[in-house]
């Protein structure tokens, strides 16, 4: 196996881990809340802390773990990270009480920022032209395939060995990418950083992010009761409008605002906050009906996205090395235009849609029903595709449209960006749904206040009510608000493909002679593979 394809692999397993960690839990949290002791926390409160207190350590120290690589030097904080998210999967994975999960599960988050930036900037400095993109897209395909496949890893290993398995098999990953980093990467880092590292920078980033994110996920779980939502969305905005005044005036700061003199670099920003906005609604509210409305077993709901799964896994790596050899736009373009017909397709979905219930033990019931082929099969194969086309070339965009030395910082503000827009627009998105779903029964329960505490409490969107004579009008109203969610999502998807369309500019001929962009003089080295 060559240097470059053991590079290739540790950025690959590095990035993957903790991909898998944000979706593999999701299915082990019913056992973990029957398992686990707890000292005050509820059951609920607490399966929902173990799962949001790791996205939110992940997604407000982003930017932050993307400049430290840059700055202390790629290997060493990579190294680092591998470590740091191996010791705490241990001890997720050995936790006695549900408050030292919760605990771990940040620690577990804040590692994992150092690896997911680390990963494309380890690609980044040692990778050029058509091999780069084909790198790029090898690291796309097995991201998104860890994403979407985590929830099925998570079912065997929950129903086969234990919840505590989803955090313990990190452990042989880590190490053999940990292995791989040390005997094959070469050291690396932003030589122009001679002055001292801006921690001041830091802190205002990572309560803008934080701010931000924690204020969607607690808001919404609240359903916009609860002001502490309101307060860390508050923090988070007025730390986002402090940030451009602190990197302005500041002499060496975290974020260079050079960097946004990169047209493609702001525009791929731009076009990840709508089609990461686009994904996370489409994902979070197709699960969430496939599960609470129509009543699909839990691994079938994550089966049900496979197909799709398998065209990012096997030809992304192409399409990366075709962005490489003729720029990215109309890759940029076409790609969520065709996704968004996919999402098109769940609009059709009839509340009436067969469930695919899976039975242990009894071999047919793993047979699809005619339902799911017609419903949600073209959609997820329709938009496997379009993912397939967009997303290597989003990335070789990005991190050609920065410089070497800021190679770490550039992914790691984009990964800030596809977290935390997608949990605002989630929000907003959750807003609209819920009045829509409660509107469409009031105008089939004349004389029912569908806005008392005790209704609501009863009846929610995409969730089978206890009472039989609701569970028909319950699920019609479901239906309505999900077929609402998918139109805001393919609405977002054909935005982010005029945004690319439009905005992004074809570099691949000018890169491959070592030109950069206005970013800095440093361009990402693009020599013919």
């Amino acid at each position: 196996m060559t240097t470059k394809r053991w590079i290739l692999a540790a950025a690959v397993l590095g990035s993957g881990i903790v991909f898998l960690d944000s979706t593999v839990v999701n299915v082990a949290l019913p056992r973990i809340g029957r398992d686990l002791p707890r000292l005050f926390l509820g059951v609920l409160e607490g399966q929902s802390y173990v799962y949001n207190a790791y996205l939110l350590t992940l997604s407000a120290l982003l930017i932050l773990a993307g400049a430290v690589n840059d700055f202390y030097g790629r290997k060493r904080t990579f190294i680092a990270g591998l470590l740091g998210f191996g010791v705490t999967s241990a001890l997720c994975g050995l936790a006695t009480n549900m408050e030292l999960l919760v605990l771990f599960r940040v620690l577990q988050g804040a590692t994992g920022a150092l690896l997911v930036p680390g990963s494309l900037a380890l690609l980044t400095a040692n990778f050029s032209g058509e091999e780069q993109g084909r790198a790029f897209g090898t690291w796309a395909g097995a991201s998104g395939a860890t994403t979407i496949l985590g929830p099925v890893v998570g079912g065997v290993l929950v129903d086969t060995i234990s919840w505590r398995a989803a955090f313990l098999i990190n452990l042989p990953l880590v190490a053999v990418a940990a292995w791989a980093t040390w005997k094959h990467v070469p050291e690396s880092r932003d030589e122009t950083a001679t002055a001292s590292f801006d921690w001041i920078g830091a802190a205002i980033v990572a309560l803008a992010v934080g701010g931000l994110a924690f204020g969607a996920i607690y808001g919404q779980q609240r359903a916009w009761r609860d002001p502490l939502g309101y307060v860390a969305l508050a923090a988070g905005v007025v730390a986002t409008v402090a940030l451009p005044l602190w990197m302005a005036r500041a002499r060496h700061p975290l974020i260079p605002l050079e960097l946004f003199r990169s047209r493609n670099f702001t525009v791929t920003n731009i076009s990840t906050l709508l089609i990461y906005g686009a994904l996370y609604v489409t994902f979070y509210y197709v699960g969430l009906f496939q599960q609470g409305t129509l009543g699909y077993a839990a691994a079938a709901a994550g089966a049900a996205g496979i197909p799709g799964t398998l065209f990012l896994i096997f030809f992304s790596g192409r399409f990366g090395s075709l962005a490489s050899r003729y720029g990215p736009r109309m890759f940029m373009a076409v790609g969520p235009a065709i996704m968004a017909v996919g999402v098109l397709w769940f609009a059709r979905v009839p509340s009436t849609s067969e469930a695919w219930k899976l039975e242990p033990g009894n071999l047919a019931s793993y047979v699809p029903p005619l339902s799911y082929v017609v419903d949600f099969l073209p959609a997820s194969v329709i938009f496997g595709l379009g993912v397939m086309i967009m997303v290597a070339p989003l990335t070789t965009a990005l991190m050609r449209s920065v410089p070497v030395h800021n190679a770490g910082l550039g992914s790691a503000i984009n990964n800030a960006i596809s977290r935390v827009g997608p949990q605002l627009a989630g929000a907003l998105i959750f807003v609209f749904l819920t009045a829509n779903f409660y509107a469409t029964l009031a105008s089939r329960l004349p004389g029912v206040d569908v806005s008392s505490e005790s209704f609501r409490s009863q009846v929610s969107p995409l969730n089978t009510p206890a009472d039989p004579s609701l569970v028909a009008l319950v699920r019609d109203a479901s239906t309505s608000s999900f077929h609402l969610a998918v139109l805001v999502g393919a609405a977002l998807l054909l935005a982010g493909a005029i945004v690319n369309l439009v905005g992004i500019e074809n570099r691949a001929a000018r890169l491959s002679e070592g030109e950069g962009e206005g970013a800095g003089s440093e361009a990402v080295p693009a020599a013919s593979a």
